[in-house]
């Protein structure tokens, strides 16, 4: 009999943990809407995803975060950051969610929890007209710009270290592809691995530049898709996300919004 008290005890304590958790945690859907506003992480240099405009910013993420806190019923507010401090901000509160056109990696699956996945994409480079460049083995010797911890950052590193450009000189690494492209430009760098919409952007507003399709000599290329990162076990805030999501997607809004901001940038 002690036994089964001393069980249906500790049932309702740890009942009582996890509730207090839930209000303690700043970033959990009821303190949200207490706060009357949700707070978004990203990197404004990522078109058409995330880009600025005058002195707001502005892309497809940002249209989805406005539909997401629409939903809830607050007011969105954007912070700008370094990319690679997004996840980290997600981790520890400061955040409510990350969306920066960020692929879904198994290494970011253990830090943070992922929406549904709303958008395709690639890894792309950009390179200057006339580049005999056409796969990641002609890279080999060449000097590469990557924005930091971005997909084509982490592929780049892989085939360095033991893949087909192994034995390469390290890679120079850039807070957005916009700088690393102005590197490109200047002649200091050879080549700017980002994914394809914003490598087909900044290709597209400097002349001289072309934006191509990274793949292997094989053909093989680099598809991934990009979701929105909350707080690990934040689950009331990711259904509420994915519900929104699901909502886009099914009113083909998503492809209206990658459209729209494509054509102004």
């Amino acid at each position: 009999m002690k036994k089964v008290i001393s069980m249906a005890l500790a049932a309702v304590l740890a009942v009582g943990v996890l509730a207090g958790c839930s209000k303690q945690n700043p970033q959990s859907l009821e303190n949200i809407k207490k706060a009357g506003k949700i707070v978004m992480y990203t990197n404004a240099a990522f078109p058409p995803f995330e880009y600025r405009e005058g002195s707001n910013v502005a892309g497809v993420d940002v249209d989805i975060a406005n539909e997401i806190a629409k939903d809830i019923g607050v007011t969105l507010e954007i912070k700008d950051v370094e990319f690679e401090t997004i996840i980290g901000a997600v981790q520890s509160g400061k955040c409510a969610f990350g969306a920066a056109g960020m692929t879904v990696k198994p290494e970011r699956l253990e830090q943070v929890d992922f929406s549904t996945k709303y958008v395709k994409s690639k890894q792309y480079l950009i390179l200057k007209k006339g580049s005999t460049v056409k796969t990641i083995e002609d890279l080999k010797g060449k000097k590469v710009g990557v924005q930091t911890a971005t997909t084509g950052n982490l592929i780049l590193d892989d085939e360095i270290s033991e893949g087909v450009l192994k034995g390469n000189e390290a890679l120079k690494t850039y807070d957005d592809a916009i700088i690393a492209s102005q590197d490109l430009i200047a002649g200091r760098i050879d080549a700017v691995v980002i994914d394809k919409l914003p490598a087909e952007s900044i290709a597209k507003t400097n002349e001289g530049l072309q934006a191509i399709e990274m793949v292997y000599a094989d053909g093989s290329n680099t598809e991934e898709e990009y979701a929105i990162c909350v707080q690990k076990g934040n689950k009331e805030l990711l259904d509420s996300i994915n519900s929104t999501l699901d909502k886009l997607i099914k009113a083909g809004k998503i492809d209206e919004y990658v459209l729209n901001h494509t054509s102004k940038k």
